[in-house]
């Protein structure tokens, strides 16, 4: 970005009522959003003659990388078998590959058949200047990213509530966390800009980034409807920072497929991370993200000092799924996860309003694995839930767990409808509806 450039963004960023517009080139000067950490991350010389191992022709003789040879490795053949019965083998060269070193960026065919799922899935703007990387599932994805952007005491926007496996990144580092209220559909936009109207006029530092759980929140379920979004990214625009969006849930919305921040995204603000541990299989421990091709290759260089690069086993493994089914047939299999968990959602909401009606409020969520129920008369769940919850038998997640500031009292709890049967469902909530009242009762007894 030149000069110039700068001077006008900064000029824009002082004056929030001259609404900077949202133009479909991306002229960001991502210097701007990198820590000095992150500035100072140099290329390993040995990631890169991996690299062009992958790329060279065969008749190249590569005596520079410190790989084993495939022969001293135990194992000679992998098979395993998909639900429709078919049976998929790794051996030979492929399962040489499975079982070595590669580029930090991912398995490169993995690469290249992901670059062409995110272009059909979102269908992003100018998608030459873009590019993914493989990660150790999105918790991986998510902490690199933060890291890169989000400096010892610097400030960054979140909803609140937020999944706290950003909290836990963030708190060592002493981010401050500004909180974004949500209502039943995500974030207000309105108090998104008022709060950085009032943080501008204050002279405070402002923000480079909004972390937001779109669709499917967790804890919340919440879907981000198109109109907010759009809105929210025009604030992200005027006001010059970037959008963290978290988004494992976004096959599991119940409704309908949103839209997501990265087809809206002309300026290459958005930085996408993508889960396949809710869709394909958790222990896979495989992510993606997705961004202007500059924040791509930070991350790919905090990698290459950390854990070089996500499991070449995993990555082959999915691959080799991915070519059997093609995206149309990953597509069939996200259908059948929707149909799967709004089931499941629609039996935990039968059973809570059996029990808890007079108990708790609760939106049904649009998306996602979890039920946010705020119960009535309970300031403060965190005792209830974490001293008394498995003392009734039952375990469930405080509320405050999920905020921005965690110290603050909170009525609500979380409760899972993923994994438990119908028959744990129920009893769960029955048990949950005895453990409210109990604690209702002893709260009455300690005030006469």
């Amino acid at each position: 970005m030149s000069k110039t450039k700068a001077t006008i963004t900064m000029e824009s960023n002082r004056k929030p009522n001259k609404m900077k517009i949202c133009t479909p080139q991306f002229n960001i000067d991502y210097s701007h959003f990198k820590t000095s950490i992150s500035k100072r991350r140099r290329t390993a010389a040995t990631r890169e003659l991996t690299k062009i191992a992958y790329s060279m022709p065969h008749s190249v003789i590569s005596l520079a990388e410190g790989m084993p040879n495939e022969e001293t490795f135990p194992i000679t053949e992998i098979s395993l078998k998909l639900p429709d019965g078919t049976r998929l083998f790794l051996d030979g060269e492929e399962l040489a590959a499975a079982l070595q070193y590669i580029p930090s960026q991912g398995y490169p065919p993995l690469v290249e058949a992901m670059r062409d799922y995110q272009k059909r899935a979102h269908n992003p703007p100018l998608w030459e200047n873009r590019d993914v990387v493989v990660v150790s599932g999105s918790q991986d994805g998510l902490s690199k990213a933060l890291e890169a952007i989000i400096g010892p005491g610097e400030p960054i926007l979140v909803q609140d509530p937020l999944y706290p496996g950003a909290s836990v990144v963030l708190t060592p580092h002493q981010a401050e966390m500004i909180p974004i209220k949500q209502d039943k559909l995500g974030i207000i936009p309105e108090e998104l800009r008022n709060t950085l109207i009032k943080r501008e006029y204050e002279g405070k530092e402002m923000p480079k980034m909004l972390y937001v759980n779109a669709s499917g929140a967790n804890p919340t379920g919440t879907v981000i409807p198109l109109d907010r979004r759009k809105e929210i990214y025009r604030i992200a625009c005027e006001y010059n920072f970037l959008i963290l969006d978290d988004d494992p849930y976004h096959f599991m919305c119940f409704d309908e497929q949103p839209r997501t921040f990265l087809s809206l995204d002309t300026e290459g603000r958005v930085i996408r991370l993508d889960s396949f541990s809710k869709v394909l299989a958790s222990g896979l421990r495989l992510g993606l993200i997705t961004a202007a091709t500059p924040l791509v290759a930070s991350i790919e260089l905090h990698m290459q000092s950390s854990h070089l690069h996500a499991s070449t086993l995993s990555q082959v493994l999915f691959h080799k799924i991915y070519k059997t089914w093609g995206f149309d047939g990953f597509m069939r299999h996200y259908a059948f996860i929707r149909s799967f968990y709004r089931e499941r959602r629609d039996k935990m909401i039968e059973f809570a309003r059996k029990y808890l009606q007079d108990l708790v409020e609760f939106d049904a969520p649009s998306g996602g694995f979890f039920l946010w129920l705020k119960v009535n008369g309970i300031e403060d769940t965190w005792k209830m839930v974490m001293q008394n919850g498995v003392k009734n038998g039952i375990l469930l997640a405080p509320g405050a767990a999920f905020m921005a500031d965690p110290s603050e009292p909170c009525s609500a709890i979380r409760a899972s409808y993923a994994k438990a049967t119908y028959e744990e469902m129920e009893l769960a909530m029955e048990r949950l509806s005895r453990l409210i009242r109990e604690e209702l009762r002893l709260r009455a007894d300690d005030n006469t």
